[in-house]
Protein backbone atom coordinates (compact mmCIF):
# COMPACT_ATOMS: atom_id res chain seq x y z
CA UNK A 1 0.00 0.00 0.00
CA UNK A 2 1.50 3.32 -0.80
CA UNK A 3 1.14 6.40 0.75
CA UNK A 4 0.68 5.19 3.86
CA UNK A 5 1.70 8.54 6.30
CA UNK A 6 -0.61 10.19 3.67
CA UNK A 7 -3.27 8.09 4.37
CA UNK A 8 -3.52 8.44 8.02
CA UNK A 9 -3.67 11.85 7.28
CA UNK A 10 -6.53 12.47 5.16
CA UNK A 11 -8.65 9.80 8.25
CA UNK A 12 -7.55 12.25 10.71
CA UNK A 13 -8.44 15.35 9.59
CA UNK A 14 -11.69 14.28 7.64
CA UNK A 15 -12.65 13.08 11.46
CA UNK A 16 -11.72 16.64 12.52
CA UNK A 17 -13.80 18.48 9.70
CA UNK A 18 -16.79 16.12 11.68
CA UNK A 19 -14.99 17.29 15.20
CA UNK A 20 -15.12 20.57 14.42
CA UNK A 21 -18.34 21.15 12.67
CA UNK A 22 -17.10 21.91 9.36
CA UNK A 23 -19.29 18.79 7.83
CA UNK A 24 -21.90 16.96 8.02
CA UNK A 25 -21.53 12.30 7.16
CA UNK A 26 -19.89 12.16 4.07
CA UNK A 27 -19.72 16.33 2.71
CA UNK A 28 -17.05 17.21 1.38
CA UNK A 29 -13.85 15.41 0.60
CA UNK A 30 -9.79 15.84 1.40
CA UNK A 31 -6.71 14.90 -1.39
CA UNK A 32 -3.02 14.57 -1.53
CA UNK A 33 -1.30 15.19 -4.23
CA UNK A 34 2.31 13.19 -4.53
CA UNK A 35 3.74 15.37 -7.41
CA UNK A 36 6.90 12.81 -7.79
CA UNK A 37 4.98 10.23 -8.58
CA UNK A 38 1.98 12.36 -10.11
CA UNK A 39 -0.41 10.26 -7.88
CA UNK A 40 -3.56 11.75 -5.84
CA UNK A 41 -4.58 9.66 -3.42
CA UNK A 42 -8.40 11.39 -2.63
CA UNK A 43 -11.46 10.41 -0.06
CA UNK A 44 -14.11 7.57 -1.32
CA UNK A 45 -17.62 8.71 -2.64
CA UNK A 46 -20.62 7.86 -0.46
CA UNK A 47 -18.80 7.07 3.22
CA UNK A 48 -19.15 9.06 6.51
CA UNK A 49 -16.18 10.31 7.69
CA UNK A 50 -16.15 8.35 10.92
CA UNK A 51 -16.09 5.02 9.12
CA UNK A 52 -13.25 5.51 6.42
CA UNK A 53 -10.24 3.00 6.87
CA UNK A 54 -7.12 3.76 4.59
CA UNK A 55 -7.93 0.90 2.71
CA UNK A 56 -10.77 2.63 1.10
CA UNK A 57 -8.86 5.71 0.03
CA UNK A 58 -8.22 5.60 -3.28
CA UNK A 59 -4.83 6.04 -5.37
CA UNK A 60 -5.43 7.36 -8.42
CA UNK A 61 -3.54 9.06 -11.44
CA UNK A 62 -5.08 12.41 -12.61
CA UNK A 63 -6.55 10.84 -15.99
CA UNK A 64 -9.16 8.68 -13.35
CA UNK A 65 -7.04 5.48 -13.94
CA UNK A 66 -7.73 3.58 -10.31
CA UNK A 67 -3.82 2.38 -8.94
CA UNK A 68 -5.15 1.13 -5.52
CA UNK A 69 -7.95 1.12 -3.53
CA UNK A 70 -11.77 -0.69 -4.80
CA UNK A 71 -14.00 1.95 -3.70
CA UNK A 72 -15.24 4.80 -6.02
CA UNK A 73 -13.30 8.16 -5.62
CA UNK A 74 -15.16 11.04 -4.45
CA UNK A 75 -17.56 12.56 -6.95
CA UNK A 76 -15.66 16.05 -6.75
CA UNK A 77 -12.18 14.23 -7.77
CA UNK A 78 -12.03 16.58 -11.05
CA UNK A 79 -12.12 19.42 -8.72
CA UNK A 80 -8.84 18.68 -7.57
CA UNK A 81 -7.03 17.14 -10.40
CA UNK A 82 -7.46 20.40 -12.14
CA UNK A 83 -5.58 22.16 -9.42
CA UNK A 84 -2.96 19.49 -8.76
CA UNK A 85 -2.61 19.67 -12.82
CA UNK A 86 -2.45 23.71 -13.15
CA UNK A 87 -1.11 25.01 -10.22
CA UNK A 88 2.63 23.47 -8.93
CA UNK A 89 1.78 25.50 -5.37
CA UNK A 90 -0.95 22.79 -4.27
CA UNK A 91 -0.66 19.49 -2.99
CA UNK A 92 -3.58 18.99 -0.98
CA UNK A 93 -7.17 19.94 -1.50
CA UNK A 94 -9.98 20.46 1.08
CA UNK A 95 -13.82 20.76 0.12
CA UNK A 96 -15.87 20.88 2.81
CA UNK A 97 -19.29 22.51 3.57
CA UNK A 98 -18.52 24.80 6.59
CA UNK A 99 -21.39 27.27 7.66
CA UNK A 100 -20.41 30.70 7.48
CA UNK A 101 -18.54 30.50 4.43
CA UNK A 102 -21.44 28.21 2.75
CA UNK A 103 -23.78 31.49 3.98
CA UNK A 104 -22.13 33.58 1.79
CA UNK A 105 -21.76 31.02 -1.12
CA UNK A 106 -25.33 30.76 -1.11
CA UNK A 107 -25.76 34.48 -0.98
CA UNK A 108 -23.27 34.54 -4.14
CA UNK A 109 -20.89 37.21 -1.64
CA UNK A 110 -17.09 36.96 -1.85
CA UNK A 111 -15.64 37.75 1.58
CA UNK A 112 -13.50 40.90 1.55
CA UNK A 113 -10.64 41.61 3.64
CA UNK A 114 -12.33 43.06 6.74
CA UNK A 115 -10.04 40.76 8.52
CA UNK A 116 -6.20 40.83 8.23
CA UNK A 117 -6.52 37.17 8.92
CA UNK A 118 -7.92 36.39 5.18
CA UNK A 119 -4.56 37.40 3.92
CA UNK A 120 -3.79 33.60 4.40
CA UNK A 121 -5.65 32.93 1.84
CA UNK A 122 -5.56 36.10 -0.56
CA UNK A 123 -6.31 39.61 -0.61
CA UNK A 124 -9.95 38.25 -0.43
CA UNK A 125 -12.18 35.01 -1.57
CA UNK A 126 -14.12 34.90 -4.57
CA UNK A 127 -17.34 32.99 -5.24
CA UNK A 128 -16.72 30.73 -7.97
CA UNK A 129 -20.36 30.29 -10.17
CA UNK A 130 -22.43 27.86 -10.18
CA UNK A 131 -22.92 24.69 -11.34
CA UNK A 132 -24.13 21.01 -10.60
CA UNK A 133 -21.55 19.10 -8.20
CA UNK A 134 -19.21 16.57 -9.31
CA UNK A 135 -18.92 18.13 -13.06
CA UNK A 136 -16.33 19.93 -15.31
CA UNK A 137 -17.98 22.98 -15.46
CA UNK A 138 -17.53 23.29 -11.34
CA UNK A 139 -14.18 22.01 -11.49
CA UNK A 140 -13.48 24.95 -14.14
CA UNK A 141 -15.16 27.70 -12.26
CA UNK A 142 -13.54 26.74 -9.00
CA UNK A 143 -10.32 27.06 -10.84
CA UNK A 144 -11.00 30.19 -12.13
CA UNK A 145 -12.38 32.12 -9.17
CA UNK A 146 -9.47 30.47 -7.16
CA UNK A 147 -6.85 32.43 -8.93
CA UNK A 148 -3.71 33.51 -6.83
CA UNK A 149 -5.55 32.60 -4.11
CA UNK A 150 -6.38 29.33 -1.96
CA UNK A 151 -9.70 29.65 -1.16
CA UNK A 152 -12.41 29.90 -3.06
CA UNK A 153 -16.62 29.80 -1.99
CA UNK A 154 -18.49 27.43 -4.64
CA UNK A 155 -21.75 28.98 -5.03
CA UNK A 156 -24.81 27.85 -3.09
CA UNK A 157 -22.35 24.94 -2.23
CA UNK A 158 -19.46 25.13 0.35
CA UNK A 159 -15.37 26.28 0.27
CA UNK A 160 -12.60 24.58 -1.48
CA UNK A 161 -9.26 25.02 0.10
CA UNK A 162 -5.62 24.24 -1.04
CA UNK A 163 -2.01 24.40 -0.02
CA UNK A 164 1.37 22.85 -0.08
CA UNK A 165 0.03 20.47 2.29
CA UNK A 166 -2.82 19.42 4.50
CA UNK A 167 -1.82 21.24 7.70
CA UNK A 168 -1.52 24.70 6.29
CA UNK A 169 -4.68 23.62 4.16
CA UNK A 170 -7.04 22.67 7.11
CA UNK A 171 -5.59 26.09 8.75
CA UNK A 172 -6.70 28.04 5.57
CA UNK A 173 -10.26 26.24 5.83
CA UNK A 174 -10.44 27.60 9.41
CA UNK A 175 -9.03 30.84 8.93
CA UNK A 176 -11.84 31.76 6.13
CA UNK A 177 -14.68 30.31 8.05
CA UNK A 178 -14.15 32.65 11.00
CA UNK A 179 -13.25 35.20 9.08
CA UNK A 180 -16.85 34.34 7.34
CA UNK A 181 -18.11 34.21 10.63
CA UNK A 182 -17.27 37.50 11.99
CA UNK A 183 -18.22 39.20 8.19
CA UNK A 184 -21.63 37.46 9.00
CA UNK A 185 -22.26 39.17 12.23
CA UNK A 186 -20.49 42.19 11.36
CA UNK A 187 -22.93 43.16 8.27
CA UNK A 188 -26.26 41.99 10.69
CA UNK A 189 -25.39 45.45 12.57
CA UNK A 190 -23.51 47.59 9.81
CA UNK A 191 -21.08 47.89 6.96
CA UNK A 192 -17.92 46.08 7.68
CA UNK A 193 -14.96 48.50 6.55
CA UNK A 194 -13.08 46.66 4.02
CA UNK A 195 -9.15 47.01 4.67
CA UNK A 196 -6.67 48.35 1.79
CA UNK A 197 -5.06 46.46 -0.91
CA UNK A 198 -2.04 48.08 0.65
CA UNK A 199 -2.73 46.46 3.53
CA UNK A 200 -3.56 43.09 2.93
CA UNK A 201 -0.31 42.91 0.60
CA UNK A 202 1.46 43.65 3.88
CA UNK A 203 -0.09 40.99 5.77
CA UNK A 204 0.45 38.50 2.52
CA UNK A 205 4.35 39.12 3.17
CA UNK A 206 3.85 38.78 7.19
CA UNK A 207 2.48 35.03 6.57
CA UNK A 208 4.99 34.30 4.20
CA UNK A 209 6.71 33.24 7.48
CA UNK A 210 4.32 33.63 10.11
CA UNK A 211 1.02 32.21 8.81
CA UNK A 212 2.17 28.77 7.81
CA UNK A 213 1.40 25.75 10.03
Amino acid sequence: MQMIEERKKLIDYGNKLINDNYTLGTGGNLSIFDREKMLMLITPSGIPFQEITESDLVLMTLDGTVIEGDKRPSSEWVMHKIFYEKRDDLNCMIHAHTIYSTVLAELRWPLPATHYMIAVAGPDVRCAEYASYGTPELAENAFIAMKDRKAVLLANHGILVGHKDIENAYNVLEEVEYCSNIYYRAKSVGEPVVLSETEMKKMAAKFETYGQV
